[in-house]
């Protein structure tokens, strides 16, 4: 999770959402990324560095497998080709949860794997990562229920 140390000091973080998630995805931008320079490499599919990169903050059994296929993975990078748009908007979602989490914890790695891997209440036993790897609803539960922690209401 070394790569969630950048949260520890929020100054040297992107001010925006789309930054700090390509900053966690490892995508280049010429100019800071905004909202519509992620959306399009998104749909145009992020490279296999973009999942590489995101292993390194989670590790690579909380990507690789659950998010992206194994086999899937290692076409596209022996085919040095951008993963399809599914898999990139599987990335984005869990990236979305990461940054909030890590905002959250200010880049406290042993508390952001310990919220991210334990089952909670109102995630319906299910841990954030399970919701967050799930599907894009099962991401904004999870970042709902971060917003509902930072507005101080019991989580």
């Amino acid at each position: 999770m070394a790569a969630l140390e950048a949260y520890m000091t929020p100054e040297a973080l992107p001010g925006t959402e789309s930054g700090r998630i390509g900053k966690l995805l490892g995508l280049k931008a010429k100019s800071p990324l905004d909202d519509i320079g992620l959306a399009d490499h998104i749909a145009r599919g992020l490279a296999v560095s973009a999942a590489e990169t995101l292993s390194l903050a989670l590790g690579r059994a909380a990507v690789v497998g659950p998010l992206i296929p194994e086999a899937t993975l290692r076409r596209a990078k022996k085919g040095r080709k951008a993963l399809s748009r599914e898999m990139s908007e599987r990335l984005y979602e869990v990236s979305r949860v990461v940054d909030a989490v890590s905002r959250l914890y200010h880049g406290d790695e042993a508390a952001i794997s310990r919220f991210l891997n334990r089952p909670h209440k109102l995630l319906a036993g299910r841990t954030p990562m399970e919701m967050a790897q799930s599907n894009s609803a099962g991401a904004e539960a999870v970042i709902n229920m971060l917003r509902r922690a930072e507005s101080s209401f019991a989580v």
